[in-house]
This record gives C-alpha cells, sequence and structure tokens, in this order.
C-alpha cells in the first residue's frame, strides 16, 4: 500500500487485508447477514419515505440556527413543525 489507507482514523495493515480477504474467501453466512439489516433503523412501525425539499438559503440558515439552538437535526425540526400543524 503506498499511502496509508484508514478506518474511523485507524490505518490500515496488510495484515488486517488479509483477514478481510481469508474471510470472504471462506464464504459469508448469509441469513447472519440478511439478519442485520441495511440502512437506518425505521421511525416506527410504518415505512417511511425520503423526500427532496428545496430551500433558500436564508431558509436553511433559519433551518440550521433553529436546530443548533435546540439541539436537534434539521430533520427532527422540519418534522415537528409539520406535526404542529
Amino acid at each position: 500500500m503506498g499511502e496509508r489507507e484508514t478506518i474511523n482514523g485507524m490505518p490500515v495493515t496488510e495484515a488486517q487485508i488479509a483477514a478481510w480477504a481469508a474471510e470472504a474467501e471462506a464464504g459469508f453466512d448469509v441469513a447472519a447477514l440478511k439478519k442485520r439489516g441495511r440502512g437506518r433503523p425505521g421511525r416506527g412501525a410504518e415505512p417511511s419515505q425520503v423526500i427532496a425539499l428545496r430551500l433558500t438559503a436564508d431558509e436553511i440558515s433559519a433551518l440550521d440556527a433553529r436546530a443548533v439552538r435546540e439541539g436537534k437535526s434539521r430533520s427532527e425540526v422540519i418534522r415537528e413543525a409539520l406535526a404542529s400543524r
């Protein structure tokens, strides 16, 4: 490896790469991999949907300021605003 590769700031060693390759060549337990799930956890019993939203620079600034002030994410602030209507 020319440059030092890292994962979460930890260097990846040749030994780690060899261990990953051996694990892959031995095969993976597909049932165990499927059990873990993928992506972010759901927000409840019903499926959720991702939507795109266009905001002006001023609207984004106001949203970010409120999120910081309340210690929340942008999504949490938007969901609470929708729920209060």
